[in-house]
């Protein structure tokens, strides 16, 4: 089977993860997947996660809090391979007020909005995350 949009993918992953209180998950490694996992753990979504470069696999460690309650509480994707959505740098979206953040690609690589409004950077939105 062959995946049109692996960024998708790993937000599925993640997301089903969640829902069944698993501790990790695994994915298929790529560049933009490990900055938007970077991005995750930066920001306290995720505890950690590892990559191995020679198999072409990684596995993200789930951030719980009080009573096995994730941290992460939705994802959402935004632009599609069918539907790319760029945006300005003062059009991305806040997220829940600041409590979630929204994840760009921009010339300067992929970084979480907030830094993307301060140094005045549009580009493609990938996805939301709270």
């Amino acid at each position: 089977m062959s995946m049109h949009d692996p960024i998708a993918d790993l937000l599925t992953r993640i997301r089903n993860a969640r829902e069944a209180r698993h501790r990790f998950v695994d994915f298929h490694v790529s560049k933009i997947k490990v900055n938007i996992i970077r991005i995750l753990q930066e920001q306290g979504f995720i505890d950690n996660f590892l990559v191995n470069e020679e198999d072409g696999k990684g596995r993200i460690f789930l951030k719980y809090a009080q009573g096995r309650e994730p941290v992460i509480q939705g994802l959402k994707r935004v632009s599609s391979p069918g539907l790319r959505r760029y945006v300005n740098s003062h059009k991305i979206p806040r997220v829940l007020g600041g409590m979630g953040i929204a994840i760009v690609s921009t010339s300067k690589g992929v970084m979480d909005g907030e830094s993307a409004r301060k140094q005045k950077l549009g580009g493609e939105l990938l996805c939301l995350v709270w």
